[in-house]
């Protein structure tokens, strides 16, 4: 008689979580706020919805020659969310990472009119225009929204180092000739640079090229500003 009590009341305590329960569980896959876990690497990024990026300020002006022989500036990127990078096309160290990093970020974003991609090189003496397409065509760069990006080795210095503070410098010293940051800058529509912020509140400034996770979250963050 007390075991079949004990059953039964079992059976009512699992009744009344389940009511309380299914509802929530219910709402959160029609708000797509499952956790995904590991499985974030191999899907498309997501979107948390109502998330804001910090607008660190205006992107740097620029006016620059592709790999077309096209002039470019930030007007072209006008109402367009893309990613800005430094490079060079000989880089032997982090550029080929950089290069995979944003050959992934294309792909998630291929055919999105709205979506663009910068890169420009640091080292303009050698990086020509012919030698810019040759090196599109290699990695197999697919999206007319990518511009590689060429001009005044004075002025793409003066971009990267006072504009974008992200470090640009030739160096004898270092493999093939130059130093610069793996890191890529997040720019809005309205031309303004924006990020996350870190686990502290601080504003990340820039996405790091070089880490899975930092790719992970640039890809989610573009999503955020295409949205918006």
């Amino acid at each position: 008689m007390f075991k079949n009590k004990s059953y039964i009341g079992i059976s009512f305590i699992i009744l009344i979580f389940g009511i309380y329960s299914i509802p929530k569980i219910v709402d959160r896959i029609k708000n797509d706020k499952v956790v995904q876990g590991d499985r974030l690497d191999s899907v498309r990024p997501a979107v948390i919805e109502g998330e804001k990026l910090t607008k660190i300020g205006p992107a740097p002006q620029f006016e620059l020659t592709n790999q077309d022989n096209k002039k470019i500036t930030n007007e072209t990127y006008k109402g367009k969310v893309y990613v800005l990078e430094f490079f060079f096309s000989t880089c032997p160290t982090i550029c080929p990472k950089m290069n995979e990093s944003m050959l992934l970020i294309e792909k998630s974003f291929f055919g999105n009119p709205n979506f663009g991609i910068v890169s420009i090189t640091i080292d303009p003496e050698h990086d020509t225009a012919e030698v810019l397409k040759e090196h599109a065509d290699f990695l197999g760069v697919k999206s007319t929204n990518w511009n590689f990006l060429t001009g005044d080795k004075a002025y793409i210095f003066n971009l990267a180092n006072k504009g974008f503070n992200l470090y640009a410098g030739e160096n004898k010293k270092a493999a093939g000739g130059f130093e610069h940051s793996g890191l890529f800058a997040l720019i809005d529509k309205n031309g303004n640079i924006r990020c996350r912020k870190d686990d502290f509140g601080n504003p990340i400034l820039y996405y790091d090229g070089l880490d899975k996770k930092g790719v992970r979250n640039i890809q989610q963050d573009i999503n955020i500003l295409l949205k918006e």
